[in-house]
């Protein structure tokens, strides 16, 4: 059983930061690529990032300069992922999830595990 579990979001004024986290636990051998989305109301969800296996990480242009994925601990295939968001904009407003590539064993292949979401607003 694996689970993927955000956290982090919340109201903050434009300008401001947050910083989400993505925990995977449970039976993971390893986790390859992370990716960030989002889904504001009314819209689909969006890819806003990701970081690769590798530690590669690219974004969507609405938010280069301002987004930054990172690993807890590169060295640790299992590590939690971040998400710093700076200077937030109130058309960031929405629910945050993590998409996490993940093996549960050798040779097992990868499944795709989405969290729950966290919500960011921000606003003044």
């Amino acid at each position: 059983q694996v689970q993927v579990v955000e956290s982090g979001g919340g109201l903050v004024q434009p300008g401001g930061s947050l910083r989400l986290s993505c925990a995977a636990s449970g039976n993971i051998f390893t986790i390859y690529d992370v990716g960030w989305y989002r889904q504001a109301p009314g819209k689909q969800r969006e890819l806003v990032g990701m970081i690769t296996r590798g530690g590669t990480t690219n974004y969507v242009d609405s938010v280069k300069g301002r987004f930054a994925i990172s690993r807890a601990n590169a060295n640790d295939a299992k590590s939690t992922v971040y998400l710093q968001m700076m200077n937030l904009k109130p058309e960031d407003t929405a629910v945050y999830y993590c998409n996490s590539e993940i093996a549960t064993g050798w040779g097992t292949g990868v499944t795709h595990y989405w969290g729950q979401g966290t919500q960011v607003t921000v606003s003044s």
